[in-house]
């Protein structure tokens, strides 16, 4: 027999999601069936599925263990990571990371290793989570930067706090701000809008002026910040969060972003590359600002957070 005893961060959701999480091999009819038969129980009474998880709730399996094992599929993390992590901030429901370029958001392929895994290992080691409640819930990232740029990515600690940030950046009530060399001399403030049509097979995406049937809207705002020897840093507000939609909306009117290997300026990336060492698109996630927010992040209103610069950044004479 298994008990299972749910904390604030399983409350909120469905009986019968939380088992599907916790037993992630097992099919929903076997799932429904141990309810009905009273091999699973509620608070020490027959359950539907259906019911809303309360904290302190009492969920108990009369499973053997090699029954439950045999329906947890879940890789569970060892609790090492071979990343130090860039911590920005952390409290209860939150953690956001300054990401190096290079390493992936989230897996791409079963094999490969994301900020995720490094996030749950860090999780793990740091006590802030155990493995037994990794089957329950798994702290994850709210939002997604391309595996060669840098900054800031918000992840979410708890339930709640995953939740609420994700809604939070899907709305686009909190702002996010990017800096970038690119190609060209640039002054002042513009506000671009297009539509972005992705090419599946080669994973690049182009920006026209007129609607279409795959494109879908973007829009990016930006502001230079200073310019020298015919390069210009940007700071970019990202106002749509389109795949590559900073990268190939400044490509499209000519301000291609230094290092930018698929959007770029090959000439001016190899020189970039020969002097100081650019190996991937000098664009970074440099700041988040939350507005008046309500719910369980109200703590985190009026609060902005910045990212520091990668070390290739020191090495360009434009910062010197």
């Amino acid at each position: 027999m298994k008990e299972l005893l749910i904390t604030a961060n399983e409350a909120g959701q469905r009986l019968d999601k939380l088992l599907a999480k916790y037993l992630d091999g097992a099919p929903k009819s076997f799932l429904y069936k141990m309810m009905r038969k009273k091999n699973i129980t509620l608070n020490g009474k027959k359950a539907q599925g259906n019911e809303l998880l309360l904290e302190g709730d009492q969920i108990r399996l009369f499973l053997s263990d090699e029954t439950i094992s045999g329906f947890q599929k879940k890789e569970i993390p060892d609790g090492k990571s071979g990343a130090a992590l860039d911590i920005i901030y952390e409290d209860d429901h939150i953690v956001l990371i300054n990401k190096p370029a290079g390493m992936l958001s989230q897996k791409a392929q079963p094999q490969d290793v994301s900020l995720v895994e490094h996030l749950i290992a860090y999780l793990l080691e740091s006590g802030s989570i155990t493995k037994e409640q990794l089957l329950l819930f798994r702290p994850s990232v709210c939002n997604r930067l391309d595996r060669n740029t840098s900054g800031i990515v918000a992840a979410g600690k708890s339930l709640a706090g995953l939740q609420e940030m994700s809604r939070l950046l899907k709305e686009r009530t909190v702002k996010k701000y990017y800096r970038c060399l690119v190609k060209g001399r640039i002054s002042g403030t513009d506000h671009l809008n297009g539509y972005l049509v992705k090419d599946s097979r080669t994973n690049r995406v182009f920006v026209t002026k007129k609607p279409s049937k795959d494109g879908k809207r973007i829009e990016t705002e930006y502001r230079a910040i200073a310019e020298k020897d015919g390069i210009t840093m940007l700071e970019v507000h990202l106002i749509t969060g389109r795949s590559h939609q900073i990268r190939a909306h400044l490509a499209s009117i000519g301000h291609p972003i230094i290092g930018d290997g698929k959007y770029g300026d090959e000439k001016l990336n190899r020189r970039f590359h020969t002097e100081y060492g650019v190996e991937h698109q000098l664009l970074h996630a440099y700041r988040l600002e939350f507005p008046a927010v309500t719910g369980p992040l109200s703590y985190l209103s009026g609060k902005i957070f910045c990212a520091d610069f990668p070390d290739v950044y020191s090495r360009i004479s434009f910062f010197s």
